[in-house]
């Protein structure tokens, strides 16, 4: 899937979701989910010399930038300088998160900038770690999550009512869904009736159609992976179309009533960053449950680092007698993780401020 260079000169180019593959930290993330997040990014070419980047610019509106190609010339809050070259180590992780968060950038050469909102990959992230089949431990049979474009694509977590599930009921929700066998020319919906449910296409292809007048039109086909029903989880509205099974097939469905339980955010034990250097200084451990690329980048001194989707297979060797820590990027995986180690009895407390906001605050004692 491809999206668009905006460059500075006004000029627009392909570009292939491949530029993605060697960054931190969608390089860790499916095929699938990396194609989405290239859809919804922007690239940039700067061909003007000793041009100023609006770095700070980038830093409000929570922007992930990433150095392609090109020299860049950085300027740091503690007045040094440095010149970071596109495609090499250090540019695999966003400039925007690097120890000492530059205040300014001005290109050495032409360059090729790409940007995407930190928020909406933080989040993609997330979902993506949770629905592996590994993490969800539910046997060979369980749903394929990571192929689910309806529920746990970037644009239906940006913008649906997914969006605002709390991270650590991702899981919980999942397990909510109850499969459902379906046969060729089953009325899954039918227009004007009340919505009580939302449905994922597992296997099969159904049609979408709206009555305008007396006449059928058709809206859409929809297949494996594919999502309808979305309305039924936020509104009384009626259902605006009716769907119909074209084929044989499965649906995974979820009830109105559980969306609505799970929306509530679940109670977690949380930290400010001055309680928890406390609780470290008296045998409390940090856990870093981000990426390995992202720990090495800015993780915490002693911190001991397990990936939200390794963290189930690592609970059991986790000290029953300690207390843990647990912090990531904006809060989001350490929210579902302290949730997870909570449940199977362990002392877990959230870092309450999202790590990216603590700046050089943080990053500064490090040692």
């Amino acid at each position: 899937m491809n999206t668009a260079i905006t460059t500075s000169e006004g000029m627009v180019l392909p570009v292939d979701a491949m530029a993605l593959d060697h960054l931190h930290p969608m390089a860790r993330l499916t095929p699938l989910r990396r194609e989405e997040l290239a859809s919804v990014s922007q690239r940039e070419i700067h061909r003007r010399l000793r041009e100023a980047l609006p770095m700070a610019e980038w830093q409000a509106q929570s922007q992930a930038v990433y150095l392609l190609k090109g020299q860049l010339r950085l300027q740091c809050r503690n007045g040094s300088q440095c010149v970071v070259v596109g495609g090499s180590p250090e540019t695999t992780m966003p400039l925007t998160c690097q120890q000492d968060v530059p205040v300014g950038a001005k290109t050495v050469t032409e360059v090729e900038i790409l940007k995407i909102d930190s928020n909406l990959l933080d989040l993609t992230v997330t979902w993506d770690e949770l629905t592996r089949p590994a993490t969800a431990g539910n046997g060979e049979d369980s749903p394929d999550w990571t192929v689910m474009s309806g529920i746990v694509g970037a644009r239906s977590l940006s913008d649906g009512v997914f969006s605002s599930l709390p991270p650590a009921h991702i899981e919980m929700l999942l397990s909510r869904f109850e499969r459902v066998p379906v046969c060729k020319g089953d009325v899954i919906l039918r227009q004007g009736d009340a919505g009580d449910f939302y449905y994922v296409v597992e296997r099969g292809r159904c049609s979408v159609e709206r009555m305008v007048g007396s006449s059928p039109m058709a809206l859409a086909e929809l297949v494996a992976g594919n999502a309808f029903g979305e309305e039924a989880l936020i509104s009384d509205a009626p259902r605006n179309a009716s769907v119909t099974m074209l084929t044989d097939g499965l649906l995974l469905r979820l009830k109105k009533s559980d969306f609505l339980e799970l929306l509530r955010e679940p109670y977690l034990q949380r930290l400010s960053f001055e309680e928890a250097c406390h609780r470290v200084g008296l045998g409390a451990t940090w856990l870093d449950v981000r990426f390995p690329a992202e720990f090495q980048q800015d993780g915490l001194p002693g911190a001991i680092n397990i990936p939200l989707n390794e963290l189930r297979g690592a609970l059991p060797l986790l000290d029953g007698r300690k207390e843990y820590i647990v912090y990531c990027q904006s809060g989001r995986r350490s929210a579902a993780a302290a949730f997870l180690m909570s449940q199977k009895g362990l002392h877990a407390y959230l870092l309450a401020e999202p790590y990216n906001t603590m700046g050089n605050a943080v990053l500064g004692g490090r040692t």
